[in-house]
């Protein structure tokens, strides 16, 4: 694909405490990487268990009640994904006290980052955070570090999640993808015409995208 070529638009609508994200968006970019493909990206909010505490839960205990799954399956799963995850460069350390958090926050922390052109650069903040480093990332303190990390105003966050100010607009956006159809993450639009769920792995990406590249030569 030439240089010349217009930008593949690609939104993605995921949820920080989604590893399957993690993996589908890391997979992507190398992808994009090794077909050399311009691209914009475009992230957008979608919540896999609105009515997690502050506090967050157990995410073994979590997925068993969420699923009705064993605790060998779920050992399994996060065996499968920390090998295809470290196949694409994401190195998840799962623990056994791993929990899963409210992501209302961090999505109205995103929007913000999105207004300074910073959303990217968070967006991967925040899958380290979550699952490298187990933080919680419900927590003001915890996001507001982790938005200075990438070149944020520590005190401004500080100051978007205390008044909420993008609650509306967050809840707006999740709307907006809910009523296109999103029903689970990740799903990734591109050009903003071709509709792509779940992880499909950097081989398929690479297809996938030589396909768009063919269409649109």
């Amino acid at each position: 694909m030439s240089d010349s070529t217009k930008p593949l638009r690609i939104d993605i609508v995921s949820d920080v405490v989604c590893p399957w994200c993690a993996i589908g968006y890391s997979q992507l970019a190398e992808a994009l990487k090794q077909t050399n493909t311009p691209h914009e990206i475009h992230w957008h909010p979608f919540e896999l268990n609105p009515n997690t505490p502050h506090e967050g839960r157990n995410y073994r205990e979590h997925i068993m009640e969420k699923y009705g799954t064993t605790a060998e399956n779920i050992q399994e799963n996060r065996a499968r994904m920390a090998e295809v995850g470290s196949e694409a460069g994401f190195h998840f350390q799962f623990t056994d006290d791993f929990r899963t958090y409210n992501t209302f926050n961090t999505h109205q922390l995103l929007h913000w980052a999105s207004q300074q052109g910073r959303m990217h650069d968070l967006k991967q903040a925040l899958f380290v955070a979550h699952f490298v480093d187990n933080k919680n990332i419900s927590d003001h303190n915890v996001l507001s570090d982790v938005a200075a990390e990438v070149g944020l105003d520590r005190d401004e966050a500080l100051a978007v999640l205390a008044d909420q100010r993008f609650a509306a607009a967050v809840e707006k956006e999740k709307q907006h993808w809910q009523q296109q159809g999103i029903q689970s993450v990740p799903s990734m639009v591109l050009n903003e015409r071709h509709l792509i769920s779940g992880a499909q792995g950097i081989e398929n990406y690479k297809s996938i995208l030589q396909q768009l590249a063919d269409i649109t030569d």
